[in-house]
């Protein structure tokens, strides 16, 4: 009886000693959590490169909530969102590694309201451009001054979720700001047949570019008078050798059309001279130039090396030699080897090669993104 009662005693000890150390590990994990670099907000503006839904909720030719689209993204266990991918965009790649608990939502999404906000907004949208002329052709999309439009709601919302005091610190501290657009100011504006003549005839290449970077400036200084701070700008990729541009041009695997390309380098020279403007004329904002041009050049020119069997042939498309011409659709034929394609469909990068992009954005030296990189800026 005696060993019962101080088997009993020693028992209920051992419980209060678990209780207290596991209420202390608490406190320790909560005070950890206040002091750690944890990214407060991805807000990510753009195209169809980083649209996670979007152009789902109102009409428009520019769709991707069909299936295969989405057939590796498992969140969704494998159905479509509306990204132009087989699984996760760069944004989502890049908010997972700095340890967002939730991807950026949709503006446009039923549930993009309350603390769901918290971490992040996306509000790009396929077609989408500079420009708003830009993406005609796809009836309806989100040019990038109604989706800075869009973020001035938002930056509302904030307000009245955590106090104006709260929410300005949280936007211009802990949160990054993420500009993935021009491709189709090039693709679907400027070098569209038929719609663009005019346009190439009235406007040169360089009156076009000085028209591009006028209002990227633009768009960038509202978000810095919105309390935007820590930014980074996507160049222009290599439009020119994208599948469906080496299909309708018939090309060989290993050319790219010299056009596009020469156009997206003009483009990227001013885009990085303007950054560079921009951090000097707005104080306490800092601009990072990330040089998709020239990391997705070298995928395309060293894909083998990267466990790439391909960089010219779409997974997902149909038409031509490199199933460049039609997008991908439940009726498109689908290449089994996913994760061994570069694109997959005639425009997009596939998730695995969205995955190394990622990587050399969040960890790179300067010279794939500068001044430094996104893990350095998170932590500013």
């Amino acid at each position: 009886m005696a060993l019962e009662l101080c088997d009993e005693r020693i028992n209920r000890a051992l419980v209060v000693v678990m209780v207290v150390f596991i209420s202390l590990m608490g406190c320790v994990v909560v005070q950890g959590k206040d002091n750690d670099n944890s990214l407060g907000a991805s807000f990510i503006f753009g195209d169809s490169l980083v649209d996670a839904g979007n152009n789902n909720y109102f009409r428009t030719l520019s769709k991707a909530n069909m299936p295969p689209n989405g057939i590796d993204f498992k969140p969704s266990g494998g159905n479509p969102t509306g990204r132009y991918t087989n699984g996760r965009t760069i944004g989502d790649i890049v908010g997972d590694e700095l340890g967002l608990p939730n991807y950026a939502m949709p503006f446009l999404a039923p549930n993009a309201t309350g603390k769901a906000i918290l971490s992040g907004v996306n509000y790009a949208s396929g077609g989408g451009g500079i420009m708003n002329a830009t993406g005609r052709i796809f009836v309806n999309r989100i040019g990038m001054d109604v989706q800075v439009d869009y973020f001035n709601i938002t930056r509302k919302q904030f307000d009245k979720l955590l106090g104006p005091s709260k929410a300005r610190d949280y936007i211009m501290k802990k949160s990054i700001f993420s500009v993935t657009v021009g491709s189709n100011d090039f693709l679907n504006n400027y070098l569209l047949p038929v719609l663009s003549i005019g346009a190439r005839i009235s406007e040169s290449p360089d009156s076009f570019i000085d028209d591009l970077i006028s209002h990227l400036s633009n768009q960038l200084t509202r978000l810095y008078q919105l309390d935007a701070r820590k930014f980074v700008v996507g160049n222009v990729g290599p439009i020119g050798c994208i599948p469906y541009q080496k299909t309708i041009n018939q090309l060989t695997e290993n050319e790219c059309v010299e056009l596009p390309n020469k156009l997206a380098l003009q483009y990227n020279a001013r885009l990085k001279d303007m950054l560079t403007q921009l951090n000097e004329n707005l104080p306490g904002s800092t601009f990072l130039y990330a040089n998709v041009y020239n990391l997705v050049m070298e995928l395309i020119t060293n894909y083998r090396k990267y466990g790439f069997v391909t960089a010219s042939t779409a997974c997902c498309g149909n038409g031509g030699q490199f199933a460049g011409i039609v997008p991908c659709g439940p009726t498109s034929s689908m290449c089994q080897d996913r994760d061994k394609h570069v694109f997959w469909d005639p425009y997009h990068p596939s998730e695995a090669a969205n995955v190394l992009l990622a990587k050399q954005l969040l960890d790179g030296d300067t010279k794939y993104i500068s001044p430094m990189n996104l893990r350095q800026l998170r932590n500013l």
